[in-house]
């Protein structure tokens, strides 16, 4: 979404001599919940928009022009990474390739490296490092909890080679046995499943309602209508119980990583 509406409803509140702090008190909201719509990431929902138009004095006009819920972000990932970086639990879907907060250098050099138009050795080394520093939220030993769910496509597919996806397959299995990470694969042999259409986020924090955000070819939407999140939340549990559990996932990592040519532990 644009900060359009952020923008005015910044203007608003410093007209009205407000702090985000004391704007979020009047609204029985947080005042990074109000930061971020100010900053064009989040959408109020409407009984949101409604307090803020009683609290500012302006009529109905917040709550009337409620950005579209689900636009596609311009730069369509920055919203969702800066929230990743705040959330207390994370759940992935990855349909094709692996997560990029699970990635290795390797997968994630091969992944960045093939795009139209081509990137330069330079510009691909900068996605590399940036997409590594975004796993730096798992140096953490507790916070976020986070839970990967994947398709079995995600480890049959020979991104990078056979050598980069023994060593990639083995970093998500040590994590997960560090506790890390909880791991869980839906297998070939399931069919169908809810989640086949695009990979998907969901994020929780401490002090702002959750989000998801789903990705699929030069698309990136975050979601942010409650009613939206938890049609998506639904999708997940119902995926995550036809997974394979999480001793069997493992298992099938571990005998995936050796079909590569992982020779040791």
């Amino acid at each position: 979404m644009t900060s359009t509406y952020g923008d005015w409803l910044k203007q608003q509140r410093e007209a009205a001599g407000l702090t985000q702090q004391r704007l979020a008190d009047m609204t029985v909201m947080t005042r990074s919940h109000i930061a971020h719509i100010e900053a064009g990431r989040r959408i109020p929902s409407k009984e949101d928009a409604r307090r803020l138009d009683k609290a500012l004095n302006t009529g109905d006009v917040l709550s009337s022009f409620l950005p579209a819920e689900d636009v596609a972000v311009a730069d369509y990932f920055e919203a969702a990474r800066q929230l990743e970086q705040q959330a207390v639990m994370i759940r992935e879907f990855a349909l094709s390739f692996v997560p990029g907060i699970l990635q290795t250098r390797a997968y994630a050099r091969a992944v960045l490296g093939t795009s139209l138009p081509p990137v330069s050795e330079e510009e691909c080394d900068r996605l590399v490092v940036t997409r590594l520093e975004r796993a730096r939220i798992l140096d953490d030993p507790v916070t976020p909890v986070v839970w990967a769910l994947l398709d079995e496509a995600v480890l049959r597919r020979a991104v990078g080679g056979r050598e980069a996806m023994a060593e990639q397959v083995m970093h998500m299995a040590r994590l997960a046995e560090s506790g890390r990470l909880r791991i869980h694969v839906l297998p070939f042999s399931l069919g169908f499943h809810p989640l086949m259409e695009n990979m998907l986020s969901l994020m929780w924090f401490d002090d702002q309602p959750p989000v998801a955000y789903s990705e699929g070819l030069r698309m990136g939407k975050l979601h942010d209508s409650p009613s939206v999140v938890m049609e998506l939340q639904g999708r997940y549990d119902l995926a995550m119980s036809d997974a394979l559990p999480l001793q069997e996932s493992m298992a099938l990592l571990r005998a995936t990583a050796k079909e590569y040519g992982h020779r040791h532990d």
